[in-house]
């Protein structure tokens, strides 16, 4: 079974992100091991120094946990017309060392609006060779009407978009192998 690091970007203990990826656990379960990265807030600010000397403790084990995996799930609000800060400074640290590089990436922005969020880290991974194509994302503009407080999607044409791009995520996965 493929293993699956998910990545919420936002920091709120019950988020429509987070709440969208224990949705897509639960859809998942038979074709995935997805596991939840909850230490983003405890990565430090991002310094190039430090990179090239010796990284804090919390970047080398977001780095190993990105090695470890066979692919990576993003699930992201947009703040302020862009990437949540948190969500931005770890990616950050993988820059150099390139975690990313090759690796199956599934990008899905769930905010209000979301289309600035979601293009300005949709051109983050690419530059950083994150292994993303147009059926491995997707933006899903006023997500709180569509993901419940009870981990469920909601609408029709959601749940229908989140499948085709699991079944997308699932085929990138097994071109690597």
């Amino acid at each position: 079974m493929k293993k699956i690091i998910a990545i919420s970007g936002s920091t709120r203990a019950a988020s429509t992100n987070l709440n969208l990826i224990k949705a897509i656990v639960e859809l998942t379960a038979y074709r995935f091991e997805i596991t939840i990265y909850e230490g983003l807030t405890e990565i430090p600010h991002f310094n190039p120094d430090l990179d090239n000397e010796n990284p804090p403790k919390k970047v080398i084990e977001f780095r190993e946990t990105l090695k470890a995996s066979d692919g990576i799930l993003i699930c992201t609000p947009e703040y302020a017309m862009g990437v949540p800060g948190t969500l931005k400074n770890a990616i950050d640290w993988t820059v150099s060392s390139m975690e990313f590089s090759n690796k199956p990436t599934a990008l899905i922005t769930a905010s209000s609006v979301g289309e600035k969020g979601h293009s300005s880290l949709l051109e983050t991974l690419k530059i950083i060779e994150a292994k993303i194509t147009d059926e491995t994302q997707l933006l899903i503009s006023f997500a709180k009407t569509k993901i419940s407080t009870a981990c469920k999607i909601t609408d029709a044409k959601t749940m229908h978009q989140i499948m085709n791009l699991i079944t997308n995520f699932e085929n990138s996965l097994i071109q690597l192998t």
